[in-house]
Formats: C-alpha cells, sequence, structure tokens
C-alpha cells in the first residue's frame, strides 16, 4: 500500500509561482555570460574568463530549476515515465559537474603556462574593468530576483547561491583590472583566475558527487538507514521492518519502500498513518510505498534474486 504521495508538490508549485522570475535572471546571465567570454578573449584577461565559466554556472542551474519545473507540469503526460521527468534535473548536473571541471582545470593550466612566462600575456585593464563592474550588477539583478523564491524552493535555493558565489568572482576581476590600470602588475589576472578556479573546483566536485549519489540511488547523506528503520519498528503495530530503500529521486525528494511486519491484532490503517507521519516527520520523506504483513507472512517474503 502506498502512503505520502506528496512528491514534493509544495516545493514545485513554489518554483512554477516564481518561474518569470527565473526566465528574467536566465536571460540577463546568458547574456552577460557571453558577453564575458567574448571580452575575456579580446582582453587577454584570463580572470574574466574564469569568471565567465563561473557565470555560465548560473545560467546552468537556473536552467536546471526550470527544467525541474517543466518536467513536473509534464510528468503524468506519459504512463511509460512512472517517476516522471524528475532526474533530467540530476543529469543536467552532472553535465554541469563535468563541463565546470574542464573550465576550472583549462584556467589553471593556462594560468600556470602565464606564471612560468617571463611576462604574462598583456591584458587590456579598461574593457576588462567595464564588463566586469557591468557583470556585476547583472549578479547583483539576479540576485535580487532570485532572493524571494529562495526561502520556498530548493531548486531556486541552488540557483540563488550560484548568483551569490557569483557575486565574489566578479568582484575579484574589478579588483584585478584596477590593480593592473593602477600599477601595471599582470600578474594581478592570472592571480585571480586562479583563485576563482580553486574556489569552482571544490563545488563542483560537491555537485558531480551529489548526483552520482542520486543515479546509483544510494540513501541520501544526511540520512541513517538504521535509524529510519528503528523509527519504523517503533511505530505501534509494527513487529518487524525489511526490505527497507531509500533514495532520492531528484534534489529535495527522497523516497522510500518497506515491509512492515504487524504485530497481532493491530489495524492495517492506523499502522500504515503512523507509519507515514514518522517518515514525514522525522525524515522528511513525503513519499513512502509500504507493505504491510502479518506476522505469519513474514517468513514467505524472501530476498529477491538478484
Amino acid at each position: 500500500m502506498g502512503a505520502g504521495h506528496d512528491h514534493g508538490a509544495q516545493t514545485m508549485r513554489a518554483g512554477e509561482r516564481h518561474r518569470g522570475r527565473l526566465w528574467s535572471a536566465l536571460g540577463l546571465l546568458v547574456v552577460f555570460t557571453v558577453v564575458e567570454a567574448v571580452t575575456a578573449l579580446a582582453t587577454g584577461s584570463l580572470a574574466l574568463l574564469s569568471d565567465a565559466g563561473h557565470m555560465f554556472t548560473d545560467v546552468l542551474g537556473i536552467g536546471m530549476a526550470l527544467a525541474a519545473i517543466t518536467a513536473t507540469r509534464r510528468a503524468t503526460d506519459d504512463p511509460q515515465r512512472t517517476f516522471g521527468l524528475y532526474r533530467l534535473e540530476v543529469l543536467a548536473a552532472l553535465a554541469n559537474a563535468v563541463l565546470l571541471f574542464g573550465v576550472a582545470i583549462y584556467v589553471l593550466v593556462e594560468a600556470a603556462l602565464r606564471f612560468g612566462a617571463a611576462r604574462p600575456p598583456t591584458v587590456l585593464a579598461g574593457p576588462m574593468l567595464v564588463v566586469a563592474i557591468l557583470g556585476l550588477l547583472a549578479n547583483l539583478v539576479a540576485f535580487g530576483l532570485l532572493r524571494a523564491g529562495a526561502r520556498e524552493s530548493i531548486n531556486l535555493r541552488g540557483a540563488y547561491l550560484e548568483a551569490l558565489g557569483d557575486l565574489l568572482g566578479s568582484a575579484g576581476v574589478i579588483v584585478a583590472a584596477l590593480v593592473i590600470a593602477n600599477t601595471g602588475w599582470w600578474w594581478a589576472d592570472p592571480l585571480v583566475a586562479v583563485a576563482i578556479g580553486l574556489f569552482i573546483l571544490p563545488r563542483t566536485g560537491r555537485l558531480a558527487r551529489a548526483a552520482v549519489r542520486i543515479l546509483v540511488q544510494a540513501a541520501p547523506e544526511h540520512l541513517d538507514v538504521p535509524t529510519v528503520a528503528a523509527r519504523l519498528c517503533a511505530v505501534p503495530g509494527v513487529a518487524n521492518v525489511h526490505d527497507l530503500h531509500v533514495w532520492t529521486l531528484t534534489s529535495g525528494m527522497e523516497v522510500a519502500s518497506a515491509h512492515l511486519t504487524l504485530s497481532p491484532g493491530a489495524e492495517v490503517g492506523a499502522v500504515l498513518a503512523a507509519a507515514r507521519g514518522a517518515l514525514h516527520d522525522d525524515f522528511d520523506i513525503a513519499h513512502a510505498t509500504l507493505q504491510v504483513e502479518p506476522g505469519s507472512a513474514s517468513e514467505s517474503c524472501g530476498p529477491a534474486d538478484w
């Protein structure tokens, strides 16, 4: 019997309410990502190129949030997709991580080559400074657009945090441009590029690890499966818990399935309601499929043959 059929609807409804803000932030950041990348190539600024790569993470983050909202709206269109299209967000996150690893490693290698040169390539500080300031303003606008929704939706919260992190990158590029313009110290550009690259790599690693963990259907890191089992065993009327599985469908949507062996005389409806409430209240598991069995049936419920 199934229990707790929320499917993360509250989170997704919150995202739907702020869909227009997401599209506005996406359009703004796409434009400035292209502007920063083109200007970085024209001025020779490695720091600006690194910041453009980091801004691209904002674009992908917002794009994934929009994809998750769209997937939720279409989840019931195809009866063959029994879990909807929620995993698209996870696949996009993994692709995002792979791309970001490439950008960060390229920036670090290029910075090392510049440090090894007798003199780094000339950087045009004027255009670099102007575009970096415009990029900072664009991120401030995106930050403001996403702030309200970040309190309600985990998808918007991720995009909001991306924009917050990119503010630091844009500020670093502005500092590098000012140093170069006022002192001629060209090393400021690769130094800031390295700082941004090192800032991106750990976050990218966490993103990739989280995506892979979801794809292999491992239990969420913040949930201890034996603790979940013990809590279900403590539900009045439950004699034993077996075949317990906990996994993540997409970000913020934990799913569980379990077999509950009933104590003699236990009422099925009351046990299911209490078990559902325990999973929801104690572990934030909003969707659980629970099979109840009388005590005599537990012996016939053997393990799967795979």
